[in-house]
């Protein structure tokens, strides 16, 4: 019986493959590949809301907690968008965010990401200044997303 070469043990193979994938460039579910990220390189878009509700499920004024950050306001809502709806255009530099994609597949069109980005179930979206978007569901199915958000003028009624 003779002895397995180097290049042919299966180990060996999976170690190489290993390898090769750990020093790939890596884009996570959901965010915008390295290579892709270029500040204002998508332009704004009038488009206005479609099958989007938009509804706020708690808040808290911040300026009477300890933190006593004034003018601001911790509120976390629930987005329900249809096949077909659009989330507009609108900006983070002055509303830091954090979304939660709770069913369904939604495309982002991102200020700073030259292709368009998918998030799925389960995904986390951050949203900080300098990010500017708008959102499309091109899917057949309702997606739900949970956002909490930190907003300065409380009658600001931007997604």
């Amino acid at each position: 019986m003779s002895k397995p070469s180097k290049s042919s043990h299966p180990l060996l193979a999976a170690l190489t493959i290993a390898g090769a994938v750990a020093t790939a460039p890596v884009a996570f579910a959901g965010e915008c590949p390295a290579d892709k990220m270029k500040p204002n390189v998508r332009e704004k878009v009038d488009y206005k809301p479609v099958g989007v509700t938009d509804v706020t499920l708690g808040s808290i004024n911040l300026e009477k907690q300890p933190a006593s950050i004034k003018d601001r306001e911790l509120r976390f809502r629930k987005l329900t968008i249809e096949p077909g709806g659009i989330v507009p255009w609108h900006s983070h530099d002055d509303r830091p965010a954090l979304i939660y994609v709770q069913q369904g597949d939604i495309v982002e069109y991102a200020s700073n990401c030259a292709d368009p980005i998918v998030h799925k179930a389960g995904d986390i979206r951050p949203e900080v200044a300098g990010t500017s978007h708008w959102w499309k569901n091109l899917g057949k199915e309702t997606v739900i997303l949970y956002v909490g958000d930190i907003r300065k003028d409380p009658h600001d009624k931007h997604m």
